[in-house]
C-alpha cells in the first residue's frame, strides 16, 4: 500500500463569508497541490472540505497521514464525534444536530476507503505544507467576486 502524506487547511473571510481550501498531496518525492473556493461558506466547512478533496483524489487505497490545523476536523476524527455522530443519528452529545452533516458523510466514505491517520498540527507556526496550504486557500478566497 501507497504511503501518502496529504496537509489541509481552509479559510474563511468573514463566518460565513467567501472561503478557500487547498490540499496538497505528497507522494514519493512528488506533490500535487488542489485547491478551490466557494462565496458562502465557513471556516469549518472549508476544513473538512480540504480533507475530502485530498483524500478524493487518491486512485487506490492508501495508507495516509492527513495533517490539518483545524481541532474540529481532527478532533472529529481522533476523538470519535463522527463515529458518535452517526451511531446517534447525525446528533451531537447535547442532541442537536451536527451541523455540515453532508460533509461528514462525504467525508466518512473517503475514510472507509483508506488507512488515515490524523495529525494535528499548530497553525500559522513553522510548518512549512501547512503554511503553504493555509496561503494557497487564502487566495482562493481573493479570486472569489
Amino acid at each position: 500500500m501507497k504511503s501518502v502524506d496529504i496537509y489541509t487547511d481552509g479559510a474563511c473571510s468573514g463566518n460565513p463569508g467567501k472561503g478557500g481550501w487547498c490540499a496538497i498531496l505528497l507522494y514519493g518525492g512528488s506533490e500535487r497541490v488542489l485547491s478551490g473556493g466557494d462565496p458562502d461558506t465557513t471556516n469549518n466547512r472549508m476544513e473538512v472540505y480540504a480533507a475530502i478533496a485530498g483524500l478524493s483524489a487518491l486512485k487506490e487505497k492508501c495508507a495516509v497521514r492527513l495533517f490539518s490545523d483545524s481541532a474540529y476536523l481532527v478532533n472529529a476524527i481522533e476523538q470519535h464525534w463522527l463515529d458518535n455522530w452517526r451511531k446517534k443519528g447525525w446528533r451531537t452529545a447535547d442532541n442537536k444536530p451536527v451541523k455540515n452533516k453532508e460533509l461528514w458523510e462525504l467525508l466518512y466514505a473517503r475514510l472507509c476507503e483508506h488507512d488515515v491517520v490524523f495529525v494535528k498540527v499548530k497553525g500559522h507556526a513553522d510548518n512549512e505544507y501547512n503554511n503553504r496550504c493555509d496561503k494557497i486557500a487564502r487566495g482562493e478566497i481573493d479570486k472569489l467576486v
